[in-house]
């Protein structure tokens, strides 16, 4: 009976050849797999971040729709020219200068009689 294998032997020749066969397979997959995966992963961050980003200029928009919206009325209008220095017809036009100082001035004598 020499020609049975002892049970601590090696496996056959062709044994080996086919793990190693689907070992290289499963790399070749994995080779073949990586770069369009690294892409997918990217595109997908790129996406996310471009989703902020309109989110983001979607609130700005909505907010610089309600300011526009404040902005038209006729009040505002008038408020934004008295801002300006505009006057109606038949107004006078006073400027007065020096107002910080004068604030400065009377803050120190507020504050000194006390």
């Amino acid at each position: 009976m020499a020609s049975r294998r002892p049970s601590g032997r090696r496996a056959p020749r062709a044994t080996h050849v086919r793990r190693w066969l689907a070992i290289a397979v499963v790399g070749l997959v994995a080779f073949l797999y990586y770069r369009p995966l690294t892409h997918y992963l990217d595109a997908r961050s790129d996406v996310a971040r471009a989703d902020a980003q309109v989110r983001g200029l979607e609130a700005t928009h909505a907010q610089l729709q309600r300011q526009l919206a404040a902005q038209t009325s006729t009040e505002a209008l008038i408020r934004e020219a008295r801002r300006l220095a505009y006057v109606k017809p038949g107004e006078r036009l006073f400027i007065v200068k020096g107002i910080p100082e004068w604030r400065e001035a009377r803050r120190v004598r507020i504050g000194g009689d006390g």
